[in-house]
């Protein structure tokens, strides 16, 4: 057995089979016995602030000057005096506006060229820069050279007694190697995180590989691919051990401990229909993808979150960051409403009925959101939920795409976070606002001791008196 046969659970309680570890959520018989005696508090909670970090790429149709002038990011309210209008990108947040914090008009000045070479190569350069806000060294060699992003250094602080210290995940083909463009190599295209300045992480983008990292399941490739063939589950492999620990809970924690592993075997089950239906022969629309990547946007993003919320869940990480597209992509999102590719879309021209059309694409990106901030909320994390708990940042390193501007790019700063933001509230910056500013003061609420990060000038007001 994998956990402790006394009335205190541990925290790491894990559920073990062959080639299979299975970790629980938070649980009752996990607090301290005594925690509900006078003084002692409520030591069930978990408490445990959570980060993930989406870049969305290439910038927004509400940067362009045309667009923020009718508001398709950022709104005209400042404070908490905010409305959306019905084209405004953000719009399908409405529902979610307690969990939101929009910060506008930072900069991301290190994205820009330095040097006439360097000229051209916003796409090849921008994602390195989002997390880490310093300018990456022009080179197509092994001496790449930006920043320690963001995440890393949060992962450093808050994920260092979890088994995965973060995971880094991701929606577009990224497995290119060597130099990419304009003489950058393709690390700096490929990845948002890096672990030191020329220490580039790779990430996640079949979600059955991020299923069998949180998991265990398998022991090799070849032991992964025989299960998958006879369709079982990896919770067959623990079911014996499942039946001796329910028995050692309360009600409570039984039905907890139930729901959570239908999760698990729900996550994994879809996981093997995209398998099955991208194995059967059919023709793909995305055919250089695994078999476990869905050819749908959606499916695939929502697949990607669910794997985000269970390790929360489970406290098997506590860091992601999560890359959902690629600059120079052309691929079609034709359930926005237009049938035009996304890169393509971005370079609008400036024509009015163009911005509009890529607008459409950027407001069903946001769209995406909500599903993750459902199953946050909905999934207890102590006496709180995961929404509460959490810190999402959700931006680009590109403003206006159309002309590869990197002044007053979007960027959203969304869920509880234990408090660290003030939420329902528009914080527009003053020009000439580094990006990096806002950044900085996150790693202060997160209790790193830093003083710069990045091109910071100063820590970012995070507060609203409106």
């Amino acid at each position: 057995m994998q956990f402790l046969t006394q009335k205190t659970l541990e925290r790491r309680t894990f559920l073990k089979g062959l080639s299979a570890t299975i970790a629980l959520p938070y649980l009752d018989a996990m607090a301290p016995a005594g925690r509900f005696l006078p003084g002692n508090g409520n030591a069930a909670a978990a408490g445990h602030t959570r980060l993930v970090c989406i870049e969305s790429v290439h910038g927004a149709a509400g940067s362009n000057a045309w667009g923020a002038s009718k508001y398709l990011w950022a709104p005209e309210g400042v404070g908490r005096q905010f409305e959306f209008n019905a084209d405004s990108a953000l719009s399908p947040l409405q529902n979610w506006r307690d969990y939101l914090t929009i910060v506008s008009n930072t900069d991301t000045r290190m994205a820009e060229p330095f040097d006439a070479p360097e000229i051209g190569g916003d796409h090849f350069r921008s994602s390195a820069v989002f997390l880490t806000q310093s300018h990456p060294k022009q080179t197509q060699g092994s001496d790449l050279y930006v920043g320690t992003s963001f995440d890393q250094i949060v992962a450093r602080k808050i994920g260092q007694d979890t088994p995965i210290p973060s995971m880094q995940l991701c929606i577009e083909n990224l497995d290119q190697a060597g130099g990419c463009h304009y003489n950058y190599a393709c690390a700096y295209t490929d990845t948002i995180s890096w672990a030191s300045p020329n220490d580039p992480l790779p990430m996640i983008r079949n979600p059955r590989a991020a299923f069998d990292l949180l998991f265990g399941a398998g022991a090799n490739n070849a032991d992964r691919s025989a299960r998958r063939k006879d369709n079982g589950s990896i919770l067959d492999w623990v079911v014996g051990e499942m039946s001796s620990l329910k028995r050692q809970l309360g009600p409570t924690d039984r039905r907890r401990v139930d729901q959570y592993l239908e999760n698990v075997r729900e996550l994994e089950r879809r996981i093997q229909m995209v398998e099955a239906k991208n194995s059967s022969g059919e023709e793909r629309a995305i055919p250089e993808a695994p078999t476990g990547v869905p050819d749908s946007f959606e499916e695939h993003m929502r697949l990607m979150f669910d794997i985000q919320v269970l390790a929360f869940q489970s406290d098997m990480t506590r860091v992601f960051s999560f890359k959902t597209g690629r600059d120079a992509s052309s691929r079609v999102y034709a359930e926005s409403g237009t049938n035009k590719g996304f890169h393509p879309s971005s370079h609008h021209g400036g024509r009015e009925a163009a911005i509009m059309e890529f607008n459409l694409i950027n407001k069903y990106h946001v769209a995406m959101l909500p599903y993750f901030f459902e199953k946050l909320k909905a999934t207890q994390d102590g006496d709180s939920n995961l929404l509460d708990n959490t810190l999402i940042v959700y931006g680009s390193p590109m403003a206006d795409g159309n002309i590869h501007n990197h002044r007053r790019c979007p960027l959203l700063l969304m869920g509880g976070a234990n408090g660290m933001i003030p939420r329902n509230s528009h914080l527009k910056a003053p020009d000439g606002t580094p990006m990096a500013d806002v950044f900085l003061s996150l790693l202060h609420k997160f209790g790193v001791e830093t003083p710069t990060f990045g091109d910071s000038v100063a820590p970012f007001a995070l507060y609203t008196n409106a």
